[in-house]
């Protein structure tokens, strides 16, 4: 499931208009449509804006985002699987080099 199509999926199951969630965030309905579409990525305030019109939880919606937006990334090269592993490592390195810091 793609980060838009669960946020339509939310906002039907609400009852909500495009529109009123458009009001929410401050911005115009082709923006939320786009969204949703998969035509367009959310800014991560607005992640977190979602969240709290759609009453869901946070981390959980923040994941899928994210992991749309990788995987676009990954589906544009030919060994996607490398450029993971230089991630994780990259992420472990950070996360051992802050605690040491702390």
């Amino acid at each position: 499931m793609t980060f838009g199509s669960r946020i339509r999926q939310m906002r039907e199951a609400k009852g909500l208009l495009l529109r009123q969630i458009a009001a929410s965030l401050e911005v115009d309905t082709a923006t939320i449509s786009k969204i949703e579409n998969g035509l367009r990525y959310a800014t991560k305030k607005q992640v977190e804006d979602f969240a709290k019109v759609l009453d869901t939880d946070y981390s959980q919606l923040e994941a899928l985002w994210m992991g749309n937006k990788i995987y676009d990334m990954l589906i544009q090269i030919e060994n996607p699987n490398e450029a993971l592993i230089v991630a994780e490592e990259q992420v472990l390195y950070y996360k051992k080099t802050v605690k040491e810091i702390e």
